[in-house]
């Protein structure tokens, strides 16, 4: 079989090549910008440090305990935490999370864990029951709560509440759990 190495047949062969380049990267460029804006939240996207947590009313996993408005908490040092039952950093974080409610609880501090609305009710509620989560569980079936807290979309997603409703910090899937201690007992000890 003998190969075309006609100037011509050249020229065809580098217009496809060059078509099928364009093409490609067409394509990721499509591909590659729904994940760009899925990582990307601007600084005013979110509640930043030093202002006030927005005003949420989150929906308890169990129907006989009270809805939570986030901005009532006010007076407690809270850790709100975004949180999926199927997502492997967050239920890698969670025995932190516990151990951080476990300290200071006793001292004024709240932990809010908000499943977010791609979790499964059932599944959240079976995962809290067999850990025995011992703080409040809720759920954003709606996206709503996400959506107020700066259109969270990567869980873990933690927000630091001091006493007054103002976020001290807000947090990105794993973080520096020593840092978060310090930051807490300093907080409870004003």
């Amino acid at each position: 079989m003998a190969i075309d190495t006609s100037p011509s047949s050249r020229a065809t062969r580098n217009a496809w090549l060059v078509l099928a380049a364009l093409t490609a990267a067409l394509l990721l460029a499509v591909w590659f910008r729904p994940l760009e804006s899925l990582f990307r939240q601007s600084a005013t996207s979110h509640p930043g440090v030093g202002q006030p947590v927005p005003n949420v009313v989150l929906t308890p996993l169990t129907a006989d305990a009270s809805p939570i408005n986030v901005a009532e908490l006010s007076g407690s040092v809270v850790l709100v935490n975004f949180w999926g039952s199927y997502c492997t950093p967050c239920v890698k974080e969670m025995p932190k999370i516990v151990a951080a409610h476990e300290k200071f609880a006793s001292r004024g501090y709240e932990t809010v864990a908000v499943a977010v609305r791609h979790d499964n009710p059932h599944r959240v509620a079976a995962f809290a029951a067999k850990r025995g989560l011992p703080f409040r569980i809720t759920l954003d079936s709606s996206g709503e709560a996400a959506k107020e807290f700066g259109n969270v979309r990567i869980t873990p997603t933690s927000f630091l509440i001091d006493r007054q409703g103002r976020v001290l910090r807000r947090y990105v899937g794993e973080h520096d759990w020593v840092a978060l201690h310090e930051i807490v007992e300093r907080e409870l000890a004003r």
